[in-house]
């Protein structure tokens, strides 16, 4: 209760009223200037109490429950059309065909010409291509690197996360031994499943945490990782061997390598492992899948042209199945169904009427209610609805703004993708061509300013989508004209190529048609000079 001052006192025992109506004021100016207290965190209103909730700390919100996660949102990507078209449709506009590297060596702090460093990017591209696109830069001999940035980004956004191992392997016949090994979130978990929170022993390891397969030291610092030898969800009859973990350090302890890369996207600090995308949504998923399997199967059951048989008495004629040979009955050995064959005249007994079933199927609110969900679901991803759905029936200005909010989500993903997936890994293969001799980098093990100004790189993705070509070229234009942007850049945006390597394109092409042009005039005076001389003998 407010505590009254001295004025307020005075006042009440003079006026007990007007002391009354000061505290009733004094109270509700508290109120109001309460803050969260009477709105958002109020234990008080009716709106409020209802409120069930409880804080915790990123293991207990996040880790405790991953494995429900994880399950439930592969399950949903598997059965839930919304589900598996969000996360497709994050992975073709984020990713698409693979993120290409473009180089930007920094000449001028390398004390190199432009000419020097151009012609040096061209040699880093055309090495990269030998190990990039190749299956063999793959530790399972499948996908090339660009198919694998595809498989690591559509994993994390399914398990929340995804890691890569970094081994070294030799090949016959292959220039570079880096390989990339991707890891199912699953198989990063604490050894026979236990966190441990205070300092032990775990397989002759002093550990000071590990908390879902990562290991931490006293100061939150992520030192490694625990990786099963197996999935830990697969069936009895395919583990031969008992389950082992593998500690792999975060950090080769003399060189400082990367040895694993960890691809997530932190939520909360102190969060050790990622989410699934799709975990703010999956209830409304899976709700919505299974209003949308009823309907369909409500749809499905009112298009067979159903009859009911009302009688006043028994039946004392033949069964009306019987008209049909069980021969020819779709379903003979059910004796509660009737089957009527096609232009059949049946003859009914003394009180048997048929009357047709009349199903509200299919259901006119289903489109509205699905849409609305839809909405929610779609904001909650950042996704916009139009995107998620493929329908742009609005008008030009209102779908050019879905796109546009869109590539902003996209262009986000993309970047730290490239920071935790792309850019560690071609520096971790440019490091092997310097080291080998295959790139000439002078200074780049001595420096880490050199190293950095040698790795510097920029990645490209699909480009944005054109509404309009003709506005989106002229705005372009403008901008480069105006030193907003370089031609370079919004290569990129719009197609994803690069302007220098098109110019170099355009030069070959033009050589190549001033050839052909050549070649085409030179004919034509030869036949021009073939055509006089016919003239000439014609008229001698």
């Amino acid at each position: 209760m407010t505590k009254m001052n001295l004025i307020d006192r005075a006042v009440a025992a003079v006026s007990p009223e007007r002391g009354l109506r000061r505290a009733a004021a004094r109270q509700g100016l508290e109120l109001i200037n309460s803050g969260y207290g009477n709105y958002g965190a109020s234990t008080t209103k009716k709106s409020m109490r209802g409120w069930q909730f409880a804080g915790g700390d990123a293991k207990s919100d996040i880790e405790d429950n991953l494995k429900t996660l994880r399950e439930r949102s592969r399950d949903a990507y598997m059965g839930v059309p919304i589900a598996t078209g969000a996360l497709k449709t994050m992975r073709t506009n984020v990713v698409a065909g693979g993120l290409t590297p473009s180089p930007q060596i920094d000449a001028d702090f390398l004390g190199m010409t432009p000419e020097q460093a151009n012609d040096l990017q061209m040699q880093i591209i055309r090495e990269f291509s030998l190990w990039a696109d190749s299956p063999l830069c793959d530790a399972d001999r499948v996908d090339n690197f660009y198919k694998l940035q595809q498989l690591a980004f559509l994993a994390y956004m399914m398990n929340g996360d995804a890691f890569a191992v970094l081994p070294m392997r030799r090949n016959v016949g292959q220039q570079y031994d880096l390989r990339v090994q991707l890891i199912e979130a699953d198989r990063v978990c604490s050894p026979d499943g236990d966190d441990r929170l205070f300092p032990c022993i775990v397989d002759n390891h002093v550990v000071d945490s590990i908390v879902q397969g990562v290991e931490t030291d006293e100061t939150g610092a992520v030192i490694a990782y625990w990786i099963c030898n197996q999935h830990p969800l697969s069936s009895m009859t395919a583990m031969p061997e008992p389950m082992k973990w593998n500690r792999v350090e975060a950090y080769g302890a003399t060189t400082g390598r990367r040895n694993i890369l960890h691809i997530m996207n932190r939520e909360r600090s102190g969060q050790r492992r990622g989410v699934p995308m799709l975990a703010p949504v999956l209830e409304a998923l899976k709700q919505l899948g299974r209003y949308t399997d009823a309907e369909i199967t409500a749809a499905v059951i009112s298009a067979m042209f159903t009859v009911f048989i009302t009688k006043d008495a028994p039946s004392i004629g033949r069964p009306l199945g019987e008209v049909i040979p069980s021969n020819q009955q779709i379903d003979a050995e059910d004796r509660g169904t009737i089957e009527l064959g096609s232009g059949a005249i049946i003859d009914l007994d003394a009180g048997e009427k048929v009357e047709f079933a009349d199903p509200k199927h299919p259901n006119t609110g289903f489109d509205a209610f699905s849409t609305a969900i839809i909405r929610q679901i779609a904001s909650a991803l950042e996704i916009p609805s139009e995107v998620l759905m493929k329908q742009f029936t609005a008008s030009y200005s209102a779908a050019r703004g879905a796109l546009n909010e869109f590539w902003r989500t996209c262009d986000m993903m993309r970047s730290w993708f490239v920071d935790d997936f792309c850019q560690p890994i071609y520096e971790e293969w440019i490091t092997e061509a310097i080291a080998t001799g295959r790139i000439n980098a002078p200074g780049f093990f001595e420096d880490p300013a050199i190293k950095k100004a040698y790795t510097s790189c920029t990645w490209n993705g699909p480009a944005r989508t054109n509404l309009n070509p003709v506005q989106e070229v002229d705005a372009a234009v403008k901008r480069v004209d105006a030193g907003f942007s370089t031609a370079d850049q919004e290569t990129a945006t719009m197609n994803g190529g690069s302007y220098a390597m098109n110019i170099r394109q355009r030069l070959i092409e033009a050589k190549m048609k001033k050839e052909v042009d050549d070649i085409a005039k030179g004919e034509e005076v030869q036949n021009r000079q073939s055509g006089g001389d016919a003239a000439a003998q014609g008229k001698e």
